[in-house]
């Protein structure tokens, strides 16, 4: 019976810390997005490690490169409230300080259907914070859920 409770308490506790640690993923990537709707470019920017990388996918495959601060700067030229993608988390895979995340998400430009597609987080746990170190979207307009 004991190494019934030890073997349940140490499955429960396993369990609980990658919960939280979800948690954590989820508020990183989800201040990455509250600072694109609220147009403020230091929560885009604290979102990100030092050294992270932001790419596109065009409809071609093209991939292209978008250096964050200058994403940021646009960002924030936006009316705030304009902006809002709207992600739902679907994977989330975590292994010590590399988590990697699927999020599928519709963007809305001034409350108007503007383009779905894919976002590929991988993030990083430096100095017991979750950054992005990298993100890679689809964009697309047909088979969009609207």
């Amino acid at each position: 019976m004991k190494l019934f409770a030890l073997f349940f308490i140490l499955i429960s506790s396993f369990v609980f810390s990658q919960t939280s640690e979800e948690e954590l993923i989820k508020s990183t990537v989800n201040s990455l997005f509250n600072g694109m709707k609220t147009s403020d470019s230091s929560k885009i920017t604290k979102a990100f490690s030092k050294t992270a990388i932001l790419q596109t996918i065009t409809k071609n495959g093209e991939v292209k490169n978008e250096n964050i601060k200058d994403f940021a700067v646009s960002i924030s030229k936006a009316e705030k409230g304009s902006l809002d993608e709207r992600i739902t988390f679907s994977n989330i895979l975590i292994d010590g300080n590399l988590a990697s995340v699927w999020t599928p998400y519709e963007f809305y430009y001034q409350g108007k259907f503007s383009h779905c597609g894919v976002n590929s987080f991988q993030l990083v746990k430096v100095n017991d914070e979750w950054k992005i170190q990298y993100i890679i979207d689809t964009r697309r307009i047909d088979n969009c859920k609207k």
